[in-house]
């Protein structure tokens, strides 16, 4: 059964009193939990970290309006995984094909950095997500940080597998790839960590491996 934070959780105390102050701020976001987005029968799960302040925890729908959603979406499309046009709104129509995306950690944190803590009080919801997958045959995570998050949701060892950018590990107790990239961010794009290119080599790779 999939199994969602509520609108006030307070598992993380650091998450929720930013999130009352976005409140304050932003009173027409969404400042919550963010939704899931895709179908939950699709074959591929992709992983990012944490929703945008002024991205998916505006809009409620994961990498929408935000700069890692400029180059994740897009390429989804190119490859036949997405149709519709992404209008970075979660009312825009667009829609994945076999694709479902999701975030390690589900409320938005302060200056885009989650600790430890947090993205262990969040792995009930991302297990309960894989759980709920029954059709799932590959994860992609977007940086290091949903690496280990899908690991240890699955009970995996982080040192056994280790992360880089194109990196394909059999998780073979649940019949599942693990497939890594850089996360699709701004600063790593402007730096030359992650280019187009080398997104789109990866986005290839998923769609070969269903």
């Amino acid at each position: 059964m999939l199994k969602c934070p509520s609108l006030e959780c307070a598992k993380c105390p650091r998450l929720a009193e930013f999130r009352q102050q976005n409140r304050q701020k932003y009173p027409h976001y969404h400042n919550a939990p963010v939704e899931s987005f895709g179908p939950i029968d699709a074959q591929i799960l992709v992983v990012g970290l944490a929703p945008g302040l002024n991205g998916a925890n505006q809009t409620n729908r994961p990498f929408t309006n935000d700069y890692a959603g400029d180059i994740l979406y897009p390429a989804l499309k190119k490859y036949g995984l997405a149709h519709g046009n992404y209008g970075k709104l979660k009312n825009d129509g667009f829609e994945l094909i076999n694709v479902r995306v999701s975030n390690a950690v589900r409320c938005v944190p302060p200056q885009n950095k989650v600790t430890a803590d947090e993205v262990e009080a969040c792995r009930p919801f991302l297990q309960a997500e894989i759980a709920a997958m029954q059709n799932l045959k590959v994860i992609l995570s977007l940086g290091l940080v949903s690496h280990g998050a899908v690991l240890q949701a699955l009970g995996y060892k982080k040192s056994a597998y280790k992360f880089a950018h194109g990196a394909e590990h059999l998780l073979d107790r649940h019949h599942l790839i693990l497939l890594d990239s850089y996360h699709t961010s701004r600063y790593n794009i402007n730096t030359g960590v992650l280019t187009s290119e080398m997104f789109d080599s990866v986005v290839v790779r998923l769609t070969r491996l269903i």
